[in-house]
């Protein structure tokens, strides 16, 4: 009998001790001790709580500081509990991590005033600094750098020494140096020092780190940081010329892409196609029709829409193009004004019925993951879509090489260019050679839209900003040649953006028109001028 009352006595007290533990707020260790200070609603214990957790290097302190923050940080005055509202609205215990289902309903904010608001500021600085995200880490040492701030100098420091991958070393030397440069007390071998290290990072910003140094310096080291000024604007003179170059070269890409199905037809017909460009336009509604169709029944395949959308603008474009040649253009050889006038009536049927059919605003055409974003070299940035143009361009540019060389309807084009009459009389079929090299011009046409959806807006008027500069580019080269195309294409890019930013993007384009007009009275065929017997007299 009196076992059982003990045994009895123990298991209730067991549960009340275990009743009255469950209510308590978690105190396990300083992270749920400074936590639970959160609870108190005093400024006093609010402070000493941010400080705990800035130092404590628990790695749950960052979310429980930008929580707070955020005004998202919440206390049970009751229990005492301290809880983070998730952005889906969603409850978690700050100190242990769980997700409450069932949270109290007089939950309040932890206050916040302005001395507590540039502690939790401080306090995030110093625990994304330490945070296990590489990534984090060098942007919190990049933000450091840009605001100098004197009182991170210690974290720098900190995490500085703690520190193993290299590039977050340098970022973290970096932040030292400009928190070095603006510090009074800092000596005149750390200043040095500090322009040394920002000086040997080059860029826009260390150049506005420099020129922001005012205030009473030494000689010494107003003329370190006048030196340093000096030799980063002549590294960035030097790196703009190179950016320069590369938008020049990604302009000539676009302009080959849209020119070389022009020459194409010009060359082995001598037809001036005004509708060239609205073969261009054809490309990138097909693109915006294949991509409308994947968003709506496949979107898993949404990366490898423009895979699809190439051969079958190359295929409707080109169709286009045979029915273009077999309905209008063969009555009108040998009539060029006439073959001008046409196409040019003819693009303007083209964009009305792209206009009644998809409407007159631009349509969207999204890019695939692997041609979004950018990369970095030295001080240029190359993006990805116009990298992966370039490299299409030239793909198809050495494939339509390699057809006209080695397959038999790249052979009898070359005859029909170089001597017509003598082509007919060896047994080629010239009006299928004209009806299929129209065809291969529209269709090269249609694929170099594919591309240019990618960078430019798909509208009715899409070809129309492409048809004079590919004209300029077919006559500068040289008539029906692709390699003065290609040539002519990344002349013309790269002299035009070296003269936009002395004249503007109208004053360059007048003037390369100019030079262009200039350059044709000496060389009429232009840099690469076909031979052949018909072409010669």
């Amino acid at each position: 009998m009196h076992i059982n009352f003990f045994a009895g006595f123990r298991a209730l007290a067991l549960a009340g001790l275990l009743i009255v533990v469950s209510t308590l707020p978690t105190l396990a260790g300083p992270f749920e001790d400074a936590v639970g200070q959160f609870a108190n609603d005093s400024f006093a214990d609010t402070g000493a709580a941010i400080e705990a957790l800035a130092t404590g290097g628990d790695p749950r302190a960052l979310e429980v500081i930008s929580a707070l923050k955020a005004g998202r940080l919440l206390a049970d005055p009751v229990t005492k509990r301290v809880f983070i509202k998730q952005a889906d609205g969603t409850m978690v215990d700050a100190a242990t991590g769980a997700k409450v289902a069932d949270a109290p309903a007089d939950l309040s904010a932890v206050r916040l005033i302005n001395r507590l608001r540039r502690a939790v500021n401080a306090a995030i600085g110093a625990l994304t600094l330490r945070s296990p995200d590489l990534n984090k880490r060098i942007l919190a040492a990049r933000s450091v750098f840009k605001t100098h701030d004197a009182d991170m100098l210690p974290l720098v420091d900190d995490a500085l020494s703690k520190e193993t991958d290299p590039a977050a070393k340098l970022a973290f030397g970096e932040a030292r140096a400009s928190i070095l440069l603006f510090k009074d007390d800092a000596t005149d071998p750390e200043k040095l020092e500090a322009i040394a290290a920002i000086q040997a990072r080059g860029d826009q910003e260390a150049l506005a780190l420099l020129t922001g140094l005012t205030g009473q310096q030494s000689a010494a080291v107003a003329k370190g940081a006048a030196a340093a000024k000096a030799a980063i604007e002549r590294n960035l003179a030097l790196w703009s010329m190179v950016q320069n170059g590369w938008y020049g070269i990604s302009l000539g890409s676009v302009l080959l892409l849209a020119a070389i199905g022009l020459a194409i037809t010009f060359g082995v017909m001598g037809v001036i196609n005004m509708a060239h460009g609205e073969m261009v336009m054809i490309g990138a509604y097909v693109t915006f029709v294949v991509q409308e169709t994947i968003r709506t029944s496949y979107p898993a395949l949404f990366d490898y829409s423009l895979l699809m959308a190439v051969p079958l603008a190359f295929i409707v474009a080109g169709a286009i193009g045979v029915l273009i040649e077999r309905s209008i253009i063969r009555f009108l050889y040998g009539r060029p004004l006439e073959t001008l006038l046409a196409t040019w009536g003819l693009s303007l049927v083209l964009q009305q019925a792209v206009r009644t059919l998809f409407g007159p605003t631009n349509r969207e055409v999204g890019n695939p993951s692997w041609m979004s974003g950018a990369f970095e070299i030295g001080q240029i940035v190359i993006t990805y879509n116009r990298l992966w143009i370039l490299c299409f361009t030239l793909a198809v540019f050495v494939i339509l090489l390699a057809m006209l060389r080695y397959t038999s309807l790249g052979l009898e084009m070359r005859a029909v260019t170089q001597n017509r009459r003598m082509a007919a009389s060896m047994g080629i079929a010239t009006s299928r050679v004209d009806a299929l090299t129209f065809g291969l011009g529209s269709g090269i046409a249609g694929i170099a839209g594919v591309a240019l959806s990618q960078i430019d807006n798909v509208s009715p008027n899409l070809g129309q900003s492409y048809i004079i500069d590919s004209f300029m580019v077919v006559v500068f080269g040289g008539v029906g040649n692709l390699w003065g195309t290609l040539v002519g294409a990344f002349t013309l890019g790269i002299a035009n953006k070296f003269l936009e930013p002395v004249a503007g993007a109208v004053l360059g384009k007048i003037a390369i028109l100019v030079l262009i007009i200039l350059f044709i009275q000496k060389r009429p065929r232009g840099l690469f001028a076909l031979k052949g017997r018909a072409i010669e007299t």
